[in-house]
């Protein structure tokens, strides 16, 4: 199971989060490829010269408070290399890579062959960290998790079930109180990797869904109140009793919001974790350029809504020396970095899974 983290950091965690990405933000978000570099060295705590490498990214939210714990501990290492990472969704950070206006993207479903097209310098894609898309809720006096059975979910957010106290839901908990509180459906105002990954989920699992309202970044949802970002999503659920709305599971787990038991593929009801997770990416199986899904995995235990997020980065650089910093950071944040990952609420990656991802990292600088 994730680490508990402790109530005064979660209660401050998300906030400072969003106080740095701020300041990152404040950033032209520019690619600074002729800006002045020192050698970044063969290792992240090595001397980068006395000169100063700046790289500016941006993309997933969903990623965000990993990359953003990376990037500083990288820093602290190496104090002449400064990583800004803008929180802008993924459909922005697609399309801020694609426009070479990033020195890296971010996106919680990589990009498509089409937008691959569209980089001139060619693209790679490198999954660094994974987690699972919780069903977060504002219901309180309930002891344990909620059980929202595979017809029930995809039907809330449709609109269909409105009331907390629905005949179904009740159902599938028998001896828990519900109330009687309409439901307010949250979702994504923004392009967002969560989304494309949540409503792929409901697409493979409700044939209703997928024909009412499909699957992608941006969909036109039937009901429900928009906001940016799973910062935005998350701090809106807290704000709405009855609320319901989908977020990445660190979200969820260090603002201390509730979040559902759902029906998995094997019919057992399923209550996100670091294991429940693994279990699930187990099922994926990543291919040459190292994108892959599972939008319902197998298994028991296996939680069914996760996901890898991917880096986007350029096959060419026209400045080596950030290039080779860039390969720096990927590699520290791929191999050291996953120590962080249960504590923020993501899925270590296996030791298996880096061994296939280095070759592509190798690329970077080549």
């Amino acid at each position: 199971m994730l680490t508990q983290l402790p109530s005064m950091r979660r209660a401050f965690l998300l906030p400072l989060i969003a106080i740095s990405l701020g300041t990152a933000a404040c950033q032209p978000p520019q690619a600074t490829d002729n800006a002045p570099s020192g050698d970044p060295g063969a290792s992240p705590a090595a001397d980068t010269g006395g000169g100063n490498v700046s790289l500016v990214g941006a993309g997933a939210s969903f990623p965000a408070p990993f990359y953003q714990r990376c990037f500083n501990e990288y820093n602290q290492k190496n104090p002449n290399v400064r990583v800004s990472y803008q929180s802008v969704g993924s459909g922005a950070g697609i399309e801020q890579f694609t426009q070479g206006t990033v020195d890296f993207g971010a996106s919680d479903v990589a990009i498509t062959e089409e937008q691959r097209k569209k980089v001139e310098r060619g693209a790679l894609t490198i999954p660094l960290t994974a987690g699972a898309i919780v069903i977060a809720y504002n219901l309180s006096d309930l002891e344990k998790p909620i059980r929202l059975p595979r017809e029930i979910y995809p039907a809330i957010f449709t609109g269909e079930i409105k009331n907390w106290n629905n005949p179904q839901i009740a159902e599938a908990n028998p001896g828990v109180n519900l109330p009687d509180l309409p439901i307010t459906v949250v979702h994504r105002s923004d392009g967002s990797g969560t989304t494309a990954v949540f409503t792929e989920h409901l697409s493979e699992i409700s044939p209703q869904w997928k024909s009412k309202v499909g699957a992608g970044t941006t969909v036109n949802w039937p009901t429900g109140v928009g906001s940016k970002g799973n910062e935005g999503v998350t701090a809106q659920i807290q704000q709405t009793k009855g609320a319901i709305g989908y977020v990445e599971y660190g979200y969820a787990q260090q603002n201390n919001i509730p979040f559902a038991a759902l029906e998995n593929n094997a019919g057992n009801y399923v209550v996100a974790s670091a294991e429940t997770s693994a279990n699930a990416l187990e099922s994926i199986e990543l291919p040459e350029n190292l994108v892959s899904f599972a939008r319902d995995p197998q298994g028991e235990q296996s939680y069914p809504i996760v996901t890898y997020t991917w880096l986007l980065v350029y096959d060419e650089y026209q400045d080596q020396q950030k290039a080779k910093t860039l390969q720096n950071v990927v590699e520290y944040t791929l191999n050291e970095c996953q120590k962080f990952s249960e504590e923020l609420g993501y899925v270590p990656l296996p030791e298996g899974v880096i061994k296939k991802i280095e070759p592509t990292v190798e690329q970077i600088a080549s």
